[in-house]
């Protein structure tokens, strides 16, 4: 009997406890009434009339499906995050201000009138480009302006998936294909222009050197360089006929088709 007395008064202990986690706090309603102070992790008794509301300090992923309106009037169907922190000492501020449905009733609310009037800045392909960071980080700030006095912090906002209306999606992808068709375009033409500088600078050589090599010879160049070939003949051992009038070049006739 003393045994199954003592298993209800463990049961009925266990029962009124409360165990806060360490990615959590505590915080105690005690007759109606929130204390100003947060409870770490741990096992807490709880009486009668005792509650412990427990509220999460890590980073928290909030989804988000937002139809937003763009620039030019068109409406875009997108899949969101919102990921958020409290602030410990502000949470018992927070539960007494807004209750423990926060998420609804401030940051829901925050973020769908500023999202809103962001994404109607932007043009709808901005958010298939190097614009969406742009617009993530400028939804992340106008949210912090509202929500960081109660104690929440916005660390990001992510334009997870976005769905556009099949005809902009076909015009877009059809600039794309022309602007990297413009690009290859551009290329062929730099490539080609480069090719184009480099046989004028070729030819403007070769011009040069011929007229290098047609300005030296001169006459005397010329009449120096047969009795230069003469020498050179004359030690040679075999017969040869040279006919010349001594300023045009030398005709040379070996004895074999001299006999």
């Amino acid at each position: 009997m003393k045994i199954v007395s003592l298993t209800a008064l463990i049961a009925i202990s266990l029962a009124s406890c409360v165990t806060v986690n360490q990615t959590e706090v505590g915080v105690r309603r005690k007759a109606g009434r929130l204390q100003d102070y947060t409870l770490n992790s741990g096992m807490y008794g709880v009486g009668l009339f005792t509650r412990i509301i427990k509220v999460p300090t890590s980073t928290v992923n909030l989804p988000i499906n937002a139809d937003l309106p763009t620039q030019e009037g068109l409406t875009v169907n997108t899949e969101m995050s919102i990921l958020y922190h409290l602030e410990t000492k502000k949470i018992p501020q927070l539960l007494k201000d807004v209750g423990e449905d926060y998420e609804s009733v401030v940051i829901l609310p925050v973020f769908r009138s500023v999202v809103r009037d962001v994404s109607s800045r932007f043009m709808a392909k901005d958010l298939h480009t190097s614009e969406r960071a742009k617009i993530e980080k400028v939804i992340k700030e106008e949210m912090d302006k509202y929500l960081s006095q109660r104690g929440v912090f916005i660390e990001a906002v992510l334009l997870k998936s976005v769905k556009l209306p099949a005809e902009l999606s076909s015009a877009i992808e059809q600039k794309l294909r022309a602007e990297q068709e413009a690009f290859r375009m551009q290329f062929v033409l730099d490539r080609e222009k480069q090719e184009a500088e480099r046989k004028k600078i070729e030819a403007a050589g070769i011009r040069d050197a011929q007229k290098i090599i047609s300005e030296g010879l001169n006459p005397l160049l010329i009449s120096w360089r047969t009795i230069e070939a003469f020498k050179e003949l004359s030690k040679s051992n075999n017969t040869k006929i040279i006919v010349t009038d001594g300023k045009t070049p030398l005709l040379v006739q070996s004895d074999d088709k001299a006999k």
